[in-house]
């Protein structure tokens, strides 16, 4: 496969991902009910977060750093955990 033709899967997959996120975030909410969409961008930047310590915690089984990739992805993980109880009022 040449080179444009893999960067442009890479490029659609990232989109995928912007798109899955921001419906998973609640997209039709602010839509349906004429608010704005503050609270969508803010859930699509925690769920970025906890995917990002995710993709480091599977980096960590497969890398020879395994220290700094597992604290890395925990802590990700944590930020977004704490981001969440913020946006929920609980924190």
């Amino acid at each position: 496969m040449s080179k444009l033709g893999s960067k442009a899967i890479t490029g659609i997959k990232y989109v995928y991902l912007i798109v899955f996120f921001a419906l998973l975030a609640g997209f039709f909410h602010p839509l349906i009910t004429e608010q704005s969409f503050d609270n969508v961008i803010t859930g699509v930047l925690v769920l970025f977060v906890g995917l990002a310590g995710g993709i480091l915690l599977y980096k960590a089984a497969t890398s020879k750093r395994r220290g700094i990739y597992l604290g890395g992805g925990f802590a990700l993980i944590a930020i977004s955990l704490s981001y969440i109880f913020q946006l929920t009022g609980r924190f």
